[in-house]
């Protein structure tokens, strides 16, 4: 029992050791953890690669290349979208500030103050909130350091491909003999979970950008595409993206003119396409890689929002899952998987569901 006991005071001590490392290192782990979740998509094309032929450096320039390529894609479409919203930026000028109007005229008639009265409130919060100059100042140093963050990703990918036999071979090393082959299990499961997740992810958020594309198209709304992209990304943070999408294109709507009825399809595309997600693309595509309960999941999104901010959201649920193998092979961690674990069964199709 005391034994029990001192290995359970362990593992949380550790815990609090591994959260105070993690929020006081963002800066220099962050990049870290994106880049060996990234790399983890490239280990298996890079080792046919290499069985082909191919020298180890250039499979692991070859999958950075990619990993940039896709990136520049993607900022290609976004920017392509912000011009068409630029050629309309007047009328929403003119649409938000009526909106501004009707919204002061309802708080003037529930609370008696003037509109004067409020915008004179609303400048002394921004002026207490920002210098002159504040708010471009750290836009320039968000931008700088977002650009510096990006190129460590690369970087460090890079290397984690380059390197990933010697840091499989250290962690051999560290172990002992009669532990090598469930650390070298643990290891191969792990990679194998993330990267099966992460791509399993990214066609989904591409399918998700055609659905939703299509939809918008269909009702009317103005620059569709670029509303599609945003509700995929989000898809990245696992439930608030999806509120977020929802809300940032129906605020995009309503900006631009958008009618009652335009604002209820796009309310009926989001649960049509969240019913095909649910039901259909996660079965078939993501697949029942990361096994977590909700519970554990809303946690973990809170504490890793709490740590590291929208970089740990993203993160969080690979993070889990990867934990969660560690915790199943480990036999004094067994609890701690079964807490964070979920007895429910795989997902299938909706269609065998009604054939079985």
């Amino acid at each position: 029992m005391d034994k029990t006991l001192s290995k359970g005071i362990q593992v949380s001590l550790f815990i609090v050791l591994t959260v105070l490392i993690l929020y006081f290192g963002k800066e220099v782990l962050a990049p870290i953890a994106i880049a060996s979740i990234l790399s983890m998509l490239f280990v298996v094309p890079s080792t046919r690669l290499e069985h082909k032929g191919l020298p180890r450096w250039a499979s692991a320039l070859l999958s950075v290349v990619i990993l940039a390529a896709c990136l520049a894609g993607l900022v290609f479409l976004l920017n392509w979208q912000l011009q068409s919203f630029a050629e309309q930026l007047d009328d929403m000028k003119k649409n938000l500030s009526q909106m501004l109007s009707n919204l002061q005229g309802w708080i003037r008639e529930r609370s008696g103050i003037a509109p004067s009265e409020q915008k004179a409130i609303a400048e002394e919060q921004i002026k207490n909130g920002s210098g002159n100059g504040g708010m471009a100042q750290q836009v320039i140093a968000g931008f700088f350091s977002l650009s510096i963050d990006v190129i460590l990703v690369f970087v460090y990918t890079y290397l984690f491909l380059f390197y990933r036999a010697r840091l499989k071979n250290f962690l051999l090393k560290i172990t002992d003999l009669n532990r090598r082959e469930r650390t070298l299990e643990i290891v191969d499961s792990a990679s194998q979970v993330a990267a099966s997740y992460m791509t399993g992810l990214a066609k989904m958020i591409v399918t998700l950008w055609i659905l939703y594309g299509i939809g918008f198209t269909a009702i009317g709304v103005e620059n569709a595409l670029f509303f599609a992209i945003v509700y995929g990304l989000l898809e990245l943070i696992p439930f608030i993206g999806n509120l977020t999408g929802t809300a940032i294109t129906i605020l995009g709507v309503t900006a631009q003119g958008g009618e009652t009825d335009m604002i209820l399809g796009v309310l009926a595309i989001y649960i049509v396409v969240q019913f095909i997600q649910t039901y259909l693309l996660e079965p078939l595509v993501v697949g029942n890689e990361v096994n977590i309960n909700p519970l554990f999941t809303i946690c973990s999104l809170v504490l890793a929002e709490a740590v590291w901010g929208i970089p740990g959201m993203i993160l969080a649920i690979p993070i889990a899952g990867i934990l969660k193998i560690i915790c199943d092979r480990v036999p004094y961690l067994q609890p701690y998987g079964y807490l964070i674990g979920s007895d429910k069964k795989p997902k299938k199709p909706f269609w065998k569901r009604k054939a079985n």
